[in-house]
């Protein structure tokens, strides 16, 4: 089915091939790809744009000697199947399985771990630097697209690798933007110039002619550099990257298996930074994903044949509740603004930015600037709800704690993907959120038990005239009614679910519901249980606490890291308040380590919060 393909048993079986192999050996990676997504699910569009870069990358350079870091990840799954992990690639995102992101304890192939964007420039060129001072003499590419240049660190790091000078290529996949016709054919045409050694010794000799006339050779030589920047800059859309130190080549097209070689080896033999500028196409090759690449960007399980995604069954979503309580909400306060850093559909403000487009912001990978951006418009009157993955928001931390924080100002950052996510694996968990958020003074932290909680809580929040933040998590809620309007939740008030007389559950967000099932397997075995929705991990509910202090038994569970998260408050509370002599505590949560990839259900089994283990834990603690 696959005879190219099969072919390779290593990376630098690539090179054996013909330019007319290689392009049947991409039809077959695509649709090796798209086979293994519409089981598992996964990046598919992105990865499916990378395949001509991929061959063209292993044709030409000497991998894993050569370093290869992509950015983002979810372009390398072509460079995972051509790296031994072919025969295992049908396990991708699976517990035990493929990671759908580089992973450096996988294959020291994967030069660099990437989950989040726009950090492949700063670790090239750290990779470069350690190079030159070992006195080696490998190649440094880094691969970045799909946004990830929007990112500031992208910048940062493009600024100081062009003043370094080192050798280092950076190889830009521009997926998104539009290159012009007439400009593209023209750009292919300077590119091809500007690489080959006649070009570059012509400007050399050029120059050294000028500055040997007496008199005005210097001043020629100047104005002659004027003109040619000029030039350039109206023909060539990559003087930015010039005037930082790059040598530019671009824009190409990246599906042109032998221009890329050709540009790639002539980029290994010039000294200095490079910037490959090449166009793909996002999705290419599987017409659905062409045709509608943001659904394909990361997706289900799906039909390959008509492009459908398979039925889910269940409750909406999270995401989708927060979305529909959003504009509610907006439509009766004109302050409320959304802002998210290059995720409209996955955090759902897609349709709030249609419904209200002067008060919607897509500020790209940029979740910094996003969070200040924020402030900015609190300070003014504006009370803005910041849309963002938890483990994305950690890269704000400092805007969050200096910008929002420390001016106590109205912004409300809702935490979607809060806890553990599943096949995305460590670096997309949002397990930290509680610890980091709970030590920030001023902040409230509202953590819903279910979709109806969920509205309730942000319509409170937007009221609120300081810090707010609301985490829930990825995928169906828990199919609880709806209810028309809104209601205020009592700040810093936690709510009883169940009485008990031996131990008391405090549970936070929807794992409240194991922590109730936990209570009834307890009672079938003689141990009365109390189960509390502690509703906000700040502030705690002091008072609840104290009122429980009779039971034998005090029992936190979260999907957070227990170092600094919820029950790490509640011991806080119980050390200072003295009630740590006389009430046990019992901590639930994630581990203190990395959790891997899976099903959410086979994570939550893995750490040890599932009902079952939960209620024996609290038995042995009993005893």
């Amino acid at each position: 089915m696959y005879p190219l393909l099969e072919k390779i048993k290593e990376a630098a079986d690539v090179k054996r091939y013909s330019v007319s192999e290689l392009e049947r050996l991409a039809k077959e990676l695509r649709e090796f790809i798209v086979e293994t997504v519409a089981d598992n699910g996964g990046h598919l569009a992105p990865s499916l744009g990378t395949v001509e870069l991929t061959l063209a990358l292993y044709s030409v350079f000497n991998f894993p000697k050569d370093k290869l870091i992509w950015d983002v990840g979810h372009q390398a799954y072509s460079h995972k199947i051509l790296t031994g992990r072919r025969d295992r690639f049908h396990t991708l995102r699976q517990k035990g399985g493929i990671t759908g992101f580089p992973n450096r304890f996988e294959s020291n192939y994967d030069a660099f771990g990437v989950g989040h964007a726009s950090t492949s420039i700063s670790a090239a060129l750290g990779m470069a630097i350690s190079r030159d001072l070992s006195g080696r003499n490998n190649e440094v590419i880094a691969v970045i697209g799909d946004g990830a240049l929007t990112g500031g660190e992208a910048f940062e790091a493009l600024n100081q690798a062009g003043d370094l000078g080192k050798k280092l290529i950076v190889i830009l996949n521009d997926n998104e933007m539009s290159i012009d016709k007439n400009v593209g054919g023209l750009s292919e045409y300077l590119s091809r110039i500007r690489i080959t050694p006649q070009y570059n010794k012509a400007k050399k000799d050029m120059g050294s002619l000028l500055m040997s006339i007496p008199h005005i050779g210097d001043k020629a030589f100047r104005t002659a550099q004027v003109v040619k920047d000029s030039v350039r800059a109206a023909l060539v859309p990559g003087g930015i990257f010039e005037e930082l130190g790059f040598h530019y080549i671009g824009p190409v097209d990246g599906h042109n298996i032998s221009l890329l070689q050709e540009i790639l080896q002539s980029a290994r033999e010039m000294n200095g930074p490079v910037l490959i500028h090449i166009h793909t196409t996002k999705g290419k090759g599987y017409v659905p994903a062409e045709m509608e690449p943001d659904k394909f960007h990361g997706i289900g399980r799906f039909n390959k044949e008509t492009g459908k995604c398979l039925p889910k069954e269940g409750a909406p979503s999270y995401t989708s509740v927060f979305s529909k309580a959003l504009i509610e909400l907006a439509d009766k306060d004109s302050n409320i603004t959304a802002i998210t850093a290059a995720m409209p559909s996955g955090t759902g403000l897609k349709a709030f930015g249609q419904e209200y487009p002067a008060r919607f912001f897509d500020v790209g990978i940029a979740e910094e600037h996003a969070v200040t951006l924020a402030a900015g418009m609190a300070a003014d009157g504006k009370h803005p709800v910041v849309a963002l993955y938890s483990t994305f928001a950690q890269r704000a931390y400092d805007q969050l704690m200096h910008d929002v924080c420390l001016q106590n100002l109205p912004v409300t950052l809702c935490l979607d993907r809060a806890g553990l996510v599943g096949a995305d694996g460590p670096t997309h968990h949002g397990a930290f959120d509680l610890s980091y958020l709970r030590h920030m003074p001023n902040m409230t932290i509202f953590v819903p038990k279910d979709e109806a909680e969920l509205r309730d809580m942000l319509a409170t929040a937007v009221k609120m005239e300081r810090p707010t933040a609301v985490r829930y998590p990825r995928g169906n809620g828990k199919g609880v009614e709806l209810q028309a309007g809104f209601r205020d939740v009592p700040v810093g008030k936690a709510e009883i679910l169940r009485d008990g007389s031996d131990v008391a559950i405090l549970a936070l967000g929807p794992i409240t519901y194991k922590a109730m099932e936990t209570a009834q397997l307890l009672q079938q075995q003689g141990i009365s249980a109390a189960v509390v929705n502690m509703r906000f991990a700040k502030p705690l509910d002091t008072e609840m606490i104290q009122r429980l202090r009779h039971v034998n038994l005090l029992v936190t569970v979260e999907e957070n890291s227990l170092v600094g998260g919820f029950g790490s408050g509640v011991a806080e509370y119980l050390t200072d308040s003295g009630l740590a002599r006389s009430v046990d505590l019992l901590r639930l949560g994630l581990p203190d380590r990395f959790v891997e990839q899976g099903t959410q259900e086979e994570l939550l089994t893995l750490c040890g919060l599932q009902p079952e283990q939960m209620a024996e834990r609290i038995k042995e603690r009993l005893k």
